[in-house]
């Protein structure tokens, strides 16, 4: 799953500038994905790595990618011209989007010692999740670039196949977790996701291993639920972490997740953060994905 560039598409990537994307709400406007796909499909081999990426996020046992561009990184910067590029590479997949309004783009995801822990921007264990789960229509990616990893070593990010995961459960768990019983975060101030989902099925009516597993290991101490709806989201919890694979991501690393068929989650960070400037602490942005409609899980 992981995707190096071609040597001789990186130097022609490194000579190409494009332009300032221009976005339509929240989305990445029409205009541009056409600009940037004319732009980059004119480059040796971007249409053969673009395939490879589709492939590896929705084809059969794939569900999620790192492309390397830690050379693109090196020789640009990760300012706007890395960013425009790395931006072409996810609107081969999908549209981009934000679904924050207050926040561009892209988001950034720094490290601060003060926050909760086991937050995307603490710096403990996050556990395995799917992100805005109590949306009725999540991303259908969410992806992280890596600007900076860890100096001190932590934090590599983990990765398990939901649906794997799922079919490891009993029939009774699987029954549990297919009643509207969970509920997990607040919903506030999003932009096309969907209506807030309270309470959610964790597994959808869709057959099995297709549709999204909305599930987030946060809720099993932050929400009031049923015992019996516990145990059974516990045993899910536990299967992921069974089937997981880990991997640190390097400076220009790319992870593109398909929240249909994978979730998501990171190891603590190294301790000593404190003693770390912020300037130099871990730094991920993150942007999110929205298939065509009727794709599915497919781009």
């Amino acid at each position: 799953m992981f995707i190096d560039i071609p040597s001789e598409l990186e130097a022609a990537l490194i000579d190409r500038s494009l332009p300032p994307w221009e976005l339509d709400g929240s989305f990445l406007a029409q205009s541009t994905m056409e600009r940037y796909q004319t732009e980059l499909t004119a480059t040796a081999r971007f249409e053969e790595t673009a395939a490879i990426l589709r492939h590896a996020l929705t084809g059969e046992g794939g569900g999620y990618a790192v492309l390397r561009l830690g050379n693109l990184a090196k020789a640009l910067g990760t300012g706007d011209r890395f960013r425009r590029l790395a931006t072409a590479f996810a609107a081969e997949v999908a549209v981009p989007f934000s679904p924050f309004p207050r926040w561009p783009l892209w988001k950034d995801i720094g490290v601060k010692v003060d926050k909760d822990p086991g937050r995307s921007s603490g710096i403990g264990y996050n556990a395995f999740h799917m992100d805005l789960v109590n949306a009725t229509r999540p991303p259908d990616y969410t992806t992280l670039l890596c600007v900076r990893p860890d100096p001190l070593g932590g934090g590599p990010s983990i990765l398990s196949d939901a649906h794997a995961a799922v079919a490891r459960l009993s029939e009774d768990s699987r029954a549990l977790l297919a009643e509207s019983a969970y509920h997990y975060g607040i919903f506030f101030d999003l932009f096309g996701v969907g209506e807030e989902y309270k309470p959610f099925p964790i597994l959808e009516g869709s057959d099995p291993g297709e549709g999204f597993v909305r599930f987030t290991a946060k809720m099993l101490e932050r929400s009031e639920l049923g015992q019996a709806h516990a145990d059974a989201a516990r045993e899910l919890a536990e299967e992921l972490v069974r089937g997981q694979v880990s991997f640190m991501l390097q400076p220009g690393d790319y992870l593109i997740v398909n929240q249909r068929r994978f979730l998501h989650g990171r190891e603590a960070l190294r301790s000593g953060q404190e003693t770390v400037p912020a300037t130099d602490r871990r730094l991920l942005l993150q942007l999110f994905l929205r298939a065509p409609a009727g794709a599915g899980s497919a781009a």
